[in-house]
Formats: structure tokens, C-alpha cells, sequence
């Protein structure tokens, strides 16, 4: 076996680099041994693999990274954060379709529906802004994604509630009224026929407020009319003429249904005359006064022969002509009609 004498700096040299640790391992039989690159020393190899990672040293906390081998004409890109997905926005148009009923399980009403599509919150003014209004019977709105106060009407009968708008999926509203009609209808006590036109109904509701009064629902209602109202209960009061001769009746509108109410009127028809002598022609510019037993104004007029209907009772009229006064007093029974002559004296 031959023996190899390397020189003394050789020996040194492969010690050094074993201490090092940058001595790449001896070729197998048949590898060929790595070249030397010019100005290099022999144990400063050149390669185009990185270490693998696994034989780099863990990272102990709070201690530097470890350097990491890089092959040259690597470009090294820093690793993006990961992306991060907005939350879908809020806003957005959405679809929603309105409809109302009487009842619960009643159809949808075809006519007559008056809607109002106002903001959720007042305004400055401390009032709800009113958006837009629509007759259709069925509207089908574009709205901003959000709340809304709606308000629908059919005749006097209303509803107000909020509504939620989303842009995701077209959605329906649906107002139950809980409402029905009313329809009004006059007679006197007599039985006669009666001139609907003088005849007019106030509506007020059940409800008092703190001083005891009623709120009025509606005014100047005539016969026959059929008037819509949510359900409940109403105090309707009728007048027969200009006069006193009023009556008043409890009524219950039920929902879907129509409630048909009479009110029967006690009164009685009186014509003023002013005259020089019984029988006498009527003295025109006369002022009229007429009053009940406790000195109430019931009635005031100026005419020759004005004609009034008076609830029965006992008063007392007072004509004034040329800066004179005359009176009298008479008493009243329902069903009549009657001429008061007043004589000038």
C-alpha cells in the first residue's frame, strides 16, 4: 500500500477547514471532485443548492433568525399578507312591494289606498320626511337598503308601522287595515220623510282625552255615504238642520263588514214672521234671536221669514226692527211644523 506525503500547509489546511466546518466532503470513488473557482481558497466551493431546511438550527425565542444559504441570482420576494374580504356594504337598492287587507284573512284591496313612505327618524324640524306617495293599489318600490315609516289610508281607516328594506331579495309588506264601513241613514220620530240634505254627521272617536273630550274623527258626513274606519267603537252625532236638533248614537264598525246605523232625529220646523197685526204680511229687515230657558243663543237670523228646525222644547224668540225689540216664547213638539208670528206693538 502506497503511502501519500502531503505537504505541511496542506495538512494545516484541511485542519483549519475541518475546525470551520467549510470543507466539502471528500469525492466518492467515481464523483467528480468539485472545480475551483479562480481566487478562491480550495475549500471555498461554489454551489447551486441551497442547505436544506431541515438541517438548519431551530430559532430559540427572542433570538436572532438564522442566516439562511441563499443560491446566487435568487430574487427573493417577501411573502404577502393574506387578503382580507370587506364585509358586503350596507347600503344598496332593495325591492319591496306593499299591499293592504281589511282583515287578516281578508283579499287584497284594489282601490282607494292612498300611500306615504316617510324616513325612519324626524328631521331638524323634529317631523318625518315624507319620501314619496302612491294611489296604486299594489306599489312596488326601490329603497335604499335601511328602515321606513309607511302609512297607508283607505278612506278614514290607517295604519302606520315600520318597515325594513334589505337589498339581498326583493320582500312584500303586508298591512292589515283591520277595518269596515259605515253608512249613516236619518229619520224623525214622526216617521215622515226627511230632506237628506239637511242632515250632516260628526264621527268621534271612543277615546277621551285628558280633559274628557273626544277626538274627531270626521266631519260634515252625509247619509248614505259609506265611510271607512278602522274597527272599534264611535260616538256619531247627527244634526238635523242649522239648529239644535241633534242626536247622538254609539256605533261598532267590525272589521270587514259593513255597519249600516239609523239615527232618528226629534225635531220640529218653525218659520219666523214679524208682522203689524195677526195674519199680517211679514215686516222684512228683522234680526232674530232665539234662545232656550237657561237664556242660550240657539239660533240667530236675519230675514222676513226665516225657517229653522229646533229640537222640542220651550223658547224664546226675539225681533228686532227699526231699533225696537218684540218677543214671545212658544213650545215645541217634535214632528211639527209651525209658523211663530210675533206681533209689533
Amino acid at each position: 500500500m502506497a503511502h501519500c506525503h502531503r505537504p505541511r500547509w496542506q495538512a494545516i489546511a484541511v485542519v483549519l477547514s475541518l475546525l470551520l466546518g467549510t470543507l466539502p466532503a471528500p469525492a466518492q470513488q467515481g464523483e467528480r471532485a468539485p472545480e475551483r473557482t479562480p481566487g478562491r481558497a480550495p475549500w471555498q466551493t461554489q454551489t447551486n443548492s441551497a442547505p436544506p431546511t431541515s438541517s438548519l438550527p431551530a430559532t430559540e425565542p427572542g433570538a436572532a433568525a438564522p442566516l439562511t444559504l441563499v443560491p446566487p441570482n435568487t430574487t427573493i420576494v417577501p411573502r404577502s399578507a393574506p387578503e382580507v374580504k370587506s364585509p358586503p356594504s350596507a347600503g344598496g337598492a332593495g325591492q319591496v312591494s306593499l299591499v293592504a287587507v281589511l282583515t287578516q284573512d281578508g283579499q287584497n284591496i284594489d282601490q282607494g289606498l292612498v300611500w306615504r313612505v316617510f324616513r325612519d327618524k324626524p328631521g331638524p324640524d323634529g317631523k318625518l320626511k315624507l319620501l314619496s306617495m302612491h294611489r296604486e293599489a299594489t306599489p312596488t318600490l326601490q329603497l335604499e337598503a335601511g328602515d321606513y315609516i309607511v302609512n297607508v289610508a283607505f278612506g278614514r281607516a290607517n295604519l302606520t308601522r315600520r318597515i325594513a328594506v334589505s337589498g339581498e331579495r326583493p320582500t312584500q309588506e303586508r298591512f292589515v287595515l283591520n277595518a269596515g264601513g259605515l253608512r249613516l241613514t236619518p229619520a224623525v220620530a214622526s216617521g215622515e220623510p226627511i230632506n237628506e240634505k239637511s242632515v250632516s254627521y260628526d264621527v268621534y272617536s271612543d277615546e277621551r282625552d285628558q280633559y274628557g273630550q273626544r277626538t274627531k274623527v270626521m266631519s260634515g258626513v252625509k247619509p248614505g255615504l259609506v265611510i271607512r274606519l278602522n274597527a272599534g267603537i264611535y260616538n256619531v252625532v247627527g244634526t238635523y238642520g242649522d239648529a239644535n236638533a241633534i242626536t247622538r248614537s254609539d256605533v261598532t264598525v267590525e272589521a270587514g263588514k259593513l255597519t249600516e246605523a239609523t239615527l232618528t232625529h226629534a225635531a220640529a220646523k218653525v218659520t219666523f214672521k214679524l208682522v203689524a197685526r195677526a195674519g199680517g204680511d211679514a215686516i222684512a229687515d228683522t234680526q232674530w234671536n232665539i234662545a232656550n230657558p237657561q237664556g242660550e243663543v240657539v239660533k240667530e237670523s236675519v230675514g222676513a221669514l226665516p225657517t229653522h228646525i229646533f229640537a222640542p222644547g220651550t223658547y224664546t224668540v226675539s225681533a228686532r226692527n227699526a231699533g225696537e225689540v218684540f218677543q214671545r216664547t212658544f213650545t215645541l213638539q217634535a214632528g211639527e211644523s209651525i209658523q211663530i208670528e210675533v206681533m209689533r206693538r
